[in-house]
């Protein structure tokens, strides 16, 4: 699953703009430990135990990681990239595994710049089969070399990324109230169409569980339970931006 941690809620609350990784593998979350989930964040963040939060959220990092990131909104192409290629990265693994190798997927990968990847040789291949900081799995590394391809096809054609992705949920986050981890599913008809497309363009590893994966993490649903603290806050945020 994905991040936890509390900010002061003012009106509107402030939430932190920071690469947000969805996990839709929902794993025992005394299996998931990481180093660092989000380095870029400079938010005071205050971890209450005692918050009201989705259940697999019960220990760090997965706490950080649910109140910090997961559902948070973003809207930039690279870091939307990255999100696809690390939730790519993901299949047959838990999330946490993914998260404990971002730092070093963002070094190997050259920053998940598109334009570097695309260029990749088989010398660069060969040096990601080597670099024991990833998974060293060939058909996830050539995935990711095509997917800069078609990322930067996308952009020729339609200028944005970010806009592309957005415009399977309407362009605005999709409100969702479940009540139980059991309501939550794992693909959607939102997912299913933005799949079918990412496979047509030439993407790899976009299927729709994937999909949804990369929607939940990057805001394009709040999948937080009715229950949990940060279903609310991520509300209110976006009643906020509607209304401006």
């Amino acid at each position: 699953m994905k991040n936890s941690s509390l900010i002061s809620t003012q009106d509107p609350p402030v939430l932190p703009q920071c690469v947000v990784l969805g996990p839709n593998n929902p794993r025992p979350i005394e299996q998931f430990r990481c180093d660092a989930i989000c380095p870029s964040i400079s938010v005071a963040i205050v971890h209450d135990r005692q918050v009201p939060r989705c259940p697999w959220a019960t220990t760090e990092p997965a706490i950080a990681y649910h109140d910090q990131e997961w559902g948070v909104p973003v809207h930039d192409d690279r870091v939307l990239f990255e999100f696809l290629i690390l939730e790519g990265a993901q299949a047959g693994l838990s999330w946490m595994t993914i998260l404990k190798k971002r730092e070093n997927y963002r070094k190997a990968f050259d920053g998940f710049r598109p334009e570097k990847i695309a260029s990749y040789s088989a010398g660069d291949v060969k040096r990601l089969l080597a670099d024991a900081g990833i998974v060293r799995n060939q058909l996830k590394i050539a995935a990711t070399i095509q997917n800069a391809k078609a990322f930067l096809a996308v952009e020729e054609e339609l200028e944005s990324f970010d806009a592309y992705l957005w415009s399977f949920v309407g362009g605005k986050p999709i409100q969702n109230h479940w009540r139980r981890m059991a309501d939550v599913p794992a693909r959607t008809s939102q997912s299913d169409a933005m799949s079918r497309d990412l496979l047509r363009r030439g993407f790899k590893f976009a299927g729709s569980t994937i999909c949804y994966a990369l929607m939940q993490a990057t805001g394009m649903v709040n999948d937080h339970l009715v229950s949990c603290q940060r279903h609310a806050e991520l509300g209110a945020a976006l009643r906020h931006n509607l209304s401006r």
